[in-house]
């Protein structure tokens, strides 16, 4: 990326459909943006995009790559880097790159998105996004009637396993030693008729590039094709922290994310955050739309101060 000597009103760190979205919007309002994007989105392993009206099934790579030729359509600029850091040099910001480049922005948005931290089982990470699952939304459509399994990480598995059930008659809770049923909780699996599989699990079974089974510590297998787990979503924001700002943990199972008011306003005066960033669980849509709420607020906040630096222009005494 090279040296960026324009002073943006706005600069994006994070190339996802929040960003693209914040970027469109900030770039129709005619403001200077600029969206640095370190790539890596967490949905590039998925077949498609789902629950996005219009861009059902869509590729991802497509997705980002119509968004990146809209957001230079209306004069925003789009960079590939990755940030490294962010300082504050007077009223503005200061980004660094690991590429050794600097650029400087008025305000920040944060769309950075999360890592996903998938369980430690040899070879899961190869299937994620293919037969190694998480949100029924994104995926129980394209998985129908495939017999599934619910990696159980916590007690948050009877509920995936119930929702799972949707979509498919062959459900397998794998309690995976992580998790011990309550009677209430066998009642509800055994109404939807859910099956549960004690013991840990140590490996998966696959054959032809598809998911066949999953293998237990004592030598059984189940017969598998979709194998849905819990990961730990972890904020990539690292670079706010010469900021003072850093992530919080989340109120429900493992992972962090940047906390927000409304309108995606962070603790740091001048940072806004959207999407995964701060909503660990947004889908594509959200996370747009989550994009373009940031957008206006940080609009309006420049509205002010521009209005505020007119006022104290037009104050001084012409010489």
């Amino acid at each position: 990326m090279n040296h960026l000597e324009q002073l943006f009103d706005v600069a994006v760190i994070g190339g996802g459909p929040a960003g693209l979205s914040a970027g469109v919007a900030l770039a129709r309002a005619l403001r200077p943006v600029l969206v640095v994007d370190a790539g890596g989105q967490r949905n590039l392993r998925a077949e498609g995009v789902h629950g996005f009206l219009t861009r059902e099934g869509m590729s991802p790579k497509e997705f980002l790559a119509a968004g990146r030729a809209e957001l230079e359509r209306y004069g925003g600029t789009a960079a590939a880097g990755r940030v490294a850091s962010a300082r504050r040099e007077g009223g503005n910001f200061v980004l660094s790159l690991e590429d050794g480049s600097t650029c400087s922005a008025r305000r920040l948005l944060i769309t950075s998105g999360t890592e996903d931290e998938l369980p430690d089982l040899p070879g899961l990470r190869e299937r994620w996004g293919r037969d190694v699952l998480y949100c029924p939304y994104c995926h129980g459509w394209e998985i129908r009637n495939r017999k599934v399994g619910i990696l159980a990480s916590d007690s948050h598995a009877v509920l995936q396993a119930l929702t799972f059930r949707q979509w498919s008659h062959d459900v397998t809770l794998l309690l995976n030693s992580e998790l011990t049923l309550s009677p209430g909780q066998r009642e509800q699996l055994e109404a939807r008729s859910v099956k549960v599989a004690d013991g840990s699990v140590c490996g998966l079974v696959v054959q032809e590039d598809t998911l066949r089974a999953v293998t237990l510590h004592d030598g059984s297998a189940v017969p598998l094709e979709v194998l849905v787990v819990s990961p730990a979503t972890v904020s990539r924001a690292n670079m706010l922290e010469t900021l003072g700002l850093e992530p919080d943990g989340l109120e429900e199972g493992p992972g962090t994310r940047l906390e927000t008011d409304e309108s995606g306003l962070t603790a740091c005066p001048g940072v806004w955050a959207a999407g995964n960033a701060t909503d660990v669980s947004a889908q594509v849509v959200t996370a747009a739309a989550a994009g373009l709420k940031a957008a206006e607020a940080i609009n309006a906040d420049l509205v002010l101060e521009d209005t505020r630096l007119a006022v104290e222009a037009a104050r001084v005494p012409a010489r």
